[in-house]
């Protein structure tokens, strides 16, 4: 039997030993992932020396998200959930290697790379919806928010030290760091074969069209749900600038495949630290209005590390930029599932991922394009600045979710009636 959790318990997610082996799964999971990047982005540009080149690998792993949506998410609600993230975690480990093979036998031709990011997208576009909306099956919903939180946590951590291990693994070859991926999937695949499967409404449901698209209905009748997710993904479309980070660490700094490891954990830096403090300081108020600001802020330090030419102001930039994104994805992520019925989960994340993928990898894509065109500088600078000409829109034109007060949508509901309760109550004299 668990112990029953207490209020504001920084690890209250963690008295769910099913969450903890899935918190664990992911974890590595992610590593391996952060690791796959900064070694692909590295040995895509030494081969070819084109941006362009950096943004197609962002491009090859979104369009598996989008072009299959529709069962993605069916997917998730209709199947166990735990067995789609060991299935897709099986694949994504021959995956891996795949790249180790290919790393011995020399490479002069990006291609089968690209052919190997292609089968990691289809996976990762099952893998996704599966494993966000398996939380809510693992925890009670008052643990939701804070197991929320150290989910963005363990991504988060991967995000500082996969890309500096990444980095310092592929000065020693480039078959160090998927070799050491290879093996942080394999760990991944164990853990999550201790995660129990949980009970889920809905599984094996007939399909229609009218459930394969259901994800979509609800979050277009949502417009608290999709103000959240449509404002974090053009904000990051636009003022995202992972993708150049090779570019920048070789041609702006005049750094080694250190420096980019160093960069490419800055934001995770700032973000962990975020996440730690939302586990244990939830936000209670203002949740929407914290949302537009961190926006700003992220649009705001995108614009300083486009125009740095130190590697401590670069840092500082990108670690703010972290830190303000966290606080993006903790109330986009808190909002999709504590909104959502377990029913429409699966279905509703696909949306939600291929929405963070248009927001990431397609981001990559833009920045990849544009600095190709008009340099890195200016594609950064011009994102940055778009990134806060959005948070000023979508303040306009979704003023629900820049009142929204919590992120709880029976207490929001319950202070909305409250609200209009006493809006409507006569004052003294009327009559």
């Amino acid at each position: 039997m668990q112990a029953p959790a207490q209020a504001d318990d920084k690890y209250a997610a963690f008295r769910h030993r099913a969450f903890a082996y899935y918190f664990i799964s992911r974890f590595l999971s992610a590593f391996g992932l952060q690791i796959i990047s900064v070694a692909v982005g590295w040995q895509i540009y030494d081969l070819t020396r084109d941006p362009f080149d950096l943004g197609l690998v962002g491009l090859i792993q979104f369009l598996p998200a989008l072009v299959l949506i529709l069962f993605t998410g069916a997917a998730a609600d209709r199947y166990g959930r735990r067995t789609i993230m060991l299935v897709c975690e099986i694949i994504i480990g021959f995956s891996a290697a795949a790249l180790v093979y290919f790393a011995w036998q020399g490479l002069t031709s990006p291609l089968p790379i690209f052919a190997v990011l292609l089968v990691i997208g289809i996976a990762r576009a099952f893998f996704a919806p599966a494993s966000q909306s398996l939380a809510p099956n693992l925890v009670p919903a008052r643990d939701l928010p804070n197991a929320i939180a150290w989910n963005s946590t363990s991504w988060q951590t991967a995000t500082i030290v996969g890309p500096v291990a990444g980095g310092l693994l592929y000065g020693l070859g480039a078959m160090a760091p998927y070799l050491t991926a290879l093996f942080f999937f394999l760990a991944s695949i164990i853990a999550v074969t201790l995660v129990p499967q949980p009970a889920q409404r809905n599984r094996g449901q007939s399909q229609s069209w009218q459930t394969l698209v259901a994800g979509f209905s609800y979050v277009r009748n949502q417009k608290i749900v999709l103000g959240a997710i449509s404002l974090d993904m053009f904000a990051v479309l636009l003022g995202g600038a992972i993708a150049l980070m090779p570019v920048f660490a070789r041609d702006v700094l005049e750094l080694g495949p250190w420096g980019l490891g160093l960069l490419r954990a800055s934001p995770g830096i700032g973000a962990i630290g975020m996440a730690i403090y939302l586990a244990s300081r939830p936000v209670r108020r203002h949740a929407g209005r914290a949302m537009f600001i961190a926006v700003g802020i992220f649009g705001a330090a995108t614009v300083i590390f486009g125009l740095s030419t130190s590697l401590p102001l670069s840092m500082a930039a990108l670690v703010t930029m972290g830190a303000s994104d966290m606080i993006s994805v903790y109330v986009r992520q808190s909002l999709v599932q504590l909104w959502t019925p377990d029913e429409l989960r699966g279905r509703v994340s696909a949306v939600n991922m291929v929405f963070i993928g248009a927001s990431n990898e397609l981001g990559e894509f833009r920045a990849g394009v544009m600095a190709s065109l008009i340099g890195p500088v200016a594609a950064v600078v011009i994102g940055g600045a778009g990134t806060l000409a959005v948070a000023v829109a979508w303040s306009i034109g979704f003023p629900q979710l820049r009142q929204i007060q919590s992120l709880d949508k029976d207490a929001e509901d319950s202070r909305q009636a409250l609200k209009a309760g006493m809006d409507a109550k006569p004052g003294p004299g009327s009559g």
